[in-house]
């Protein structure tokens, strides 16, 4: 086997090396770790490997907790001590900036992280049917696999959810749809765990009946989802509590479905938010607008202030929930919601908004390019907080802010949204150069 000495990690956390000249990508290596490894992809450019045995082990290498790993998808890192994945995610973000911005942030904020375990409150679970292999199989993908992880526990799920599995496997063994029940969401708020099975057929009375004992013996509120995500709906008990999260901070609580997106570690997104509030420096009277606003997540907070908040999203039935949360809140008079695609952003929908005095930005992973371009010397808050789930697309949009609308990349840091993965969440503060 060949041997190879690790000097970085990248973005999925795998070990760089450089061996004659060519970069190998190594699964499983960590910072200055000596060792072998077998080749999985050869290309021209580079090589793509998997430890096979650490010659020479990094002080930062810990026991995987979980006996899946390594062949389970959910997680990349349990073999690095929890503290030294947010230095990683740092520095992950920080090279984004300078690589691909030519940035380097003024500050660098305090990584946000909490516990490492148990903290998805929000995980797409898959399900097959493989009876060559024993019959249902229930779990996350298998890494850069389609096929499906069995697992009868999982440490990064809370302990209720991860006690269920085992369960899991026999009930849907016993549904007469076993082989058309491609997945099972879980969404937990402060009061219910929802189960929402994905059937793609109908289900018999005595599949329900079964369905229903598993609630009731596990007391979860169980969905079915026959089509889209509009098309969920409870099956058993109807009268459970309503899904919904708070941030006590700011006093407000947030309702929203089974099928919606909310962020999966309720309690970094806590920490999240104080520290986007403070940054952001929302006052009385203020116009922000909450752009990728969700269901309010950010909105309300900042309403919470005395701002006036415009929201806007590019889905209609969140628009309609944002509405209802800022109803539910008392916030109905100082916010508004727009439906509206804002990877079509230009000068005049972003002027349509009206003059802005502050913007809090948090795109999906594809970023939000169309919006900084369109940020005109008519339309240029005096401050922008930017939350982004993806480093690269940050630091190409903080260039364009940067290098051609005239703000300054006050300070940027991560927050370890997903423990035990390599998933960089993160905060930056753009101020206009007056």
């Amino acid at each position: 086997m060949p041997v190879a000495i690790i000097e970085s990690l990248d973005h999925e956390g795998r070990g760089v090396a450089r061996v004659d000249g060519k970069a190998v990508f190594i699964d499983g290596g960590l910072l200055g770790e000596e060792v072998e490894y077998a080749v999985l992809k050869r290309k021209p450019n580079y090589e793509v490997g998997g430890v096979t045995r650490v010659v020479r082990a990094s002080a930062q290498r810990v026991v995987p907790k979980c006996e899946y790993f390594g062949t389970c998808g959910g997680c990349s890192m349990q073999h690095l001590d929890p503290v030294a994945q947010t230095a990683v995610k740092q520095r992950v973000l920080e090279n984004a900036f300078w690589h691909i911005g030519k940035l380097r942030p003024e500050i660098i904020y305090p990584a946000i992280h909490g516990v490492p375990w148990g903290y998805r409150f929000r995980a797409r679970i898959g399900v097959r049917l493989v009876p060559s292999k024993g019959g249902v199989l229930i779990g996350f993908h298998q890494r850069r696999s389609s096929h499906i992880n069995d697992m009868q526990h999982c440490p990064v799920l809370p302990e209720h959810v991860s006690a269920m599995l085992p369960a899991l496997h026999a009930l849907v063994a016993g549904l007469s749809i076993a082989d058309r029940l491609p997945q099972i969401e879980v969404a937990i708020g402060d009061a219910v765990t929802i189960l929402v099975f994905r059937n793609l057929q109908p289900l018999s009375r005595q599949d329900e009946g079964l369905l229903i004992r598993f609630a009731d013996e596990y007391g979860v509120q169980v969905w079915l989802q026959p089509q889209g995500p509009e098309s969920c709906y409870p099956l058993h008990p109807l009268d459970a509590p309503p899904l919904s999260y708070s941030l006590p901070e700011f006093d407000v609580e947030l309702a929203f479905s089974p099928t919606d997106f909310t962020q999966v570690n309720i309690e970094i997104n806590r920490v999240l938010m104080r520290r986007a509030m403070q940054l952001l420096a929302p006052a009385n009277g203020e116009r922000i607008a909450d752009l990728f606003c969700g269901l309010g997540n950010f909105s309300l907070p900042i309403a919470r202030s005395g701002a006036h908040v415009i929201g806007v999203e590019g889905s209609e039935s969140l628009v309609g929930r944002a509405t209802d949360n800022a109803r539910r809140n008392g916030l109905q008079g100082n916010t508004e919601f727009h439906a509206a695609n804002l990877f079509e952003t230009t000068e005049d929908s972003l002027a349509a908004l009206g003059l802005l005095d502050k913007m809090l930005i948090d795109p999906p992973r594809e970023g939000a390019i169309a919006v900084v371009k369109a940020i005109s010397p008519a339309q240029r808050p005096s401050r922008i907080v930017y939350v982004s789930c993806n480093p690269a697309t940050l630091a190409r949009d903080a260039a364009v802010l940067t290098h051609e609308k005239g703000y300054r990349l006050k300070g940027a840091g991560i927050a370890n949204m997903f423990p035990q993965t390599s998933h960089v969440e993160s905060i930056a503060l753009f101020e206009r150069v007056t």
